[in-house]
């Protein structure tokens, strides 16, 4: 029987960012699913504080390469990756120069959110699937982690919809507390748009603040996990009215059993 193959993207994963209860979950996670048999890859943004050197990141020169067109401006898409050894485990970092080489990873020095977080969120996501594409590894579930990843399950069900690398997985997003206040750019709603995408499935973008992005990821995915012991109350509303399973929030000692399970759970439906 073929392994079940689990795709992992990240916003957060330590020991690359400092300890969370995302990131601890976002390198714990893959490596205890991993030790259930199933098969793993793991990716996060290649934020400019990574250290490169320290953390022996190398770039994987037949996976990078790409352009990706973002409101009419071509970014270089960098493919690196580095090991986790203790977890017999690698994980892949997207990166580009006009994104990511920059100290902070979602902020300004001043608090601000930076400008172009929207157009950051756009590349990783479509940095993450054409990269999955070209491993020719088709994964029978992602899990999303992070509202920076919430495009993923976008881009899976509408752009990438008939590739057959995609068109059997089943998308699992993890809703965390990692609100973000304000919104992203008001062009967001324009700037996510790719050939298959339906206008009525951005809709809710008009206003992209992080309850919008949230409830548009957990409506085109297939199953939703509240990652945090506390989340947005709106969000936690919204959860209640969803026919589609979700499952509760777990702590550190019960967490990789329970999504281990919720996966086969969700592949046995049609």
């Amino acid at each position: 029987m073929e392994k079940t193959k689990v795709l992992f993207v990240s916003q957060e994963i330590t020991p690359y960012l400092p300890e969370t209860p995302m990131s601890v979950i976002g390198r714990y996670l893959p490596q205890g699913i991993q030790d259930k048999g199933k098969e793993i890859r793991t990716f996060m943004p290649k934020f400019g504080c990574i250290n490169e050197r320290r953390n022996q990141l190398h770039e994987v020169i037949r996976l990078s390469g790409m352009n990706l067109i973002i409101d009419d401006t071509d970014h270089p898409l960098l493919i690196k990756v580095a090991s986790i050894q203790a977890a017999r485990m690698q994980v892949y970092f997207i990166d580009n120069e006009d994104f990511f080489n920059r100290k902070n990873i979602l902020v300004e020095e001043n608090g601000d959110y930076f400008s172009d977080n929207d157009e950051r969120a756009i590349f990783f996501a479509r940095g993450v699937l054409e990269t999955v594409k070209k491993l020719r590894w088709a994964p029978d579930v992602v899990h999303c982690h992070g509202w920076f990843t919430n495009l993923v399950p976008l881009y899976i069900r509408r752009a990438f919809k008939e590739d057959p690398i995609f068109n059997h997985s089943k998308i699992v997003y993890s809703v965390y507390d990692d609100d973000f206040s304000g919104s992203l750019h008001k062009e967001y709603i324009r700037k996510v748009m790719l050939e298959g995408v339906h206008k009525e499935d951005i809709e809710i973008l008009k206003k992209p603040d992080f309850v919008n992005v949230t409830k548009m990821a957990i409506n085109i995915s297939d199953a939703v996990i509240i990652a945090s012991e506390k989340i947005n109350p709106e969000v936690e509303s919204y959860l209640k009215t969803i026919k589609k399973p979700v499952l509760k929030y777990h702590g550190p000692e019960q967490y990789i059993d329970a999504y281990s399970v919720f996966y086969d759970e969700i592949l046995k439906k049609k």
